[in-house]
């Protein structure tokens, strides 16, 4: 698939989570996005905190929005609900997306932090499918705010324009910021609910 930067129509599903430690399931929000914000279309799904069922998450809420029209995806993070790893190469191969993983903070990585809370096999594995993901690279939008950011199926400059382009103040891109909303409004739903 071709990314045309500056087609008038393009559309991104902006993917953001929220969780809680204490509960066994984190929501998942998809929310597509126009470049001229018009929201149109969103998706929702669960997936475990501190599980590794990420990827297939994102690819389950991805087919339920059963849309042949998105151009690019958006992931906020690729470390998500607790250290369950989304394989954006998978979720790549499989969609055949461009797709942005937004991170907003400089860090030495993850891997203390994983040997810290799991046990060998799984430790082994966490540390296997992190450093799969590769080095994130810095890139600069308006103001000079800066996110760190990984990229499959376009070049960085693409990926910056895009960003630029769905960010419209601060650092968070338009479609994440809204999929962070809508999750983090439903799992408090959920929790009142269960209440």
């Amino acid at each position: 698939m071709v990314l045309h930067v500056n087609k008038k129509g393009i559309r991104v599903l902006g993917i953001a989570e929220s969780f809680r430690r204490d509960q066994e399931k984190s929501v998942l929000a998809g929310i597509v996005m126009r470049s001229d914000f018009i929201i149109d279309g969103a998706s929702f799904t669960q997936i475990t905190v501190g599980g590794m069922d990420a990827t297939e998450g994102i690819l389950r809420l991805c087919e339920s929005l059963q849309r042949d029209d998105i151009n690019l995806m958006m992931l906020n993070g690729c470390v998500i609900s607790w250290f369950n790893i989304i394989d954006i190469l998978e979720v790549y191969k499989r969609l055949r997306i461009p797709l942005i993983c937004v991170t907003y903070e400089e860090s030495d990585g993850l891997e203390e932090h994983i040997a810290l809370h799991f046990e060998a096999d799984e430790r082994d594995s966490r540390i296997e499918a992190y450093k799969l993901l590769g080095d994130r690279v810095p890139v600069e939008l308006q103001d000079h705010f800066e996110v760190l950011i990984r990229f499959l199926g376009m070049e960085k400059a693409d990926a910056g324009a895009i960003l630029k382009k769905f960010t419209t103040q601060g650092k968070v891109p338009e479609p994440l910021r809204v999929a962070k909303i809508v999750a983090r409004a439903l799992l408090r739903s959920k929790n009142s609910k269960s209440k």
